[in-house]
């Protein structure tokens, strides 16, 4: 009795890249393209319509990101089985993918039978980081994430605001953002603030 074939919904909004896993796919004998989504309110109403085996979610899409649009999506569907797609090897965005239940997180770079074989062992329930990704996390291991307050007082920071500006933003004590922008540079090994955006960007926790 033959196989049905794995059933592959794809979120990507660049059309280069959007065709190449079309083709890629279509090649494959034991799998099947079922739909293609170019940003999170799609990417919804598809799964909605063909309940995929796997999802490839790209991490950067034009308003919502690809991980709010997972967490969306496993929200309804908490068996789904989503893959991130990514440039990115920024800590703070693996993490987060990976908290909200990501089955794997693969880079753009990755070699395309490498890309199949990740879809067909997270298709059997395994999950999969690449090594590189790995060591990415490992370097971070330990270290306390920055709470949603202080990335808002980074934010601003990054903006040019300085500390009396921020707590007025924030409307909070100005010793209270001292407070935030010290336990910030801790956490981020940082020497002062522009060095902490710095780190936050080159980690994920801020986009750039």
């Amino acid at each position: 009795m033959p196989v049905a074939p794995i059933r592959i919904l794809t979120v990507e909004d660049h059309p280069v890249f959007r065709q190449g896993l079309k083709a890629i796919i279509s090649e494959e004998p034991d799998m099947c393209l079922v739909g293609q989504a170019t940003d999170a309110i799609q990417a919804m109403a598809e799964f909605k319509q063909h309940r995929p085996d796997i999802t490839l979610m790209d991490l950067r899409l034009p308003g919502t990101n690809g991980t709010d649009a997972m967490i969306s999506i496993r929200g309804t569907f908490p068996n789904a089985r989503i893959i991130m797609l990514t440039t990115s090897d920024g800590d703070g965005e693996i993490q987060r993918a990976m908290r909200a239940g990501a089955a794997a997180y693969i880079l753009k770079s990755m070699p395309t039978d490498e890309l199949l074989g990740v879809i067909r062992s997270v298709h059997a329930g395994r999950r999969h980081i690449p090594a590189e990704v790995a060591a990415r996390l490992a370097e971070h291991l330990g270290e306390e994430d920055l709470t949603a307050r202080e990335l808002e007082v980074l934010r601003l920071v990054r903006e040019g605001y300085r500390n009396k500006q921020i707590a007025d933003q924030l409307a909070i004590a100005e010793t209270t953002v001292n407070f935030h922008i010290k336990n910030m540079l801790g956490k981020l090994g940082a020497n002062d603030r522009t060095h902490a955006v710095t780190i936050a960007i080159r980690r994920g926790l801020m986009q750039a």
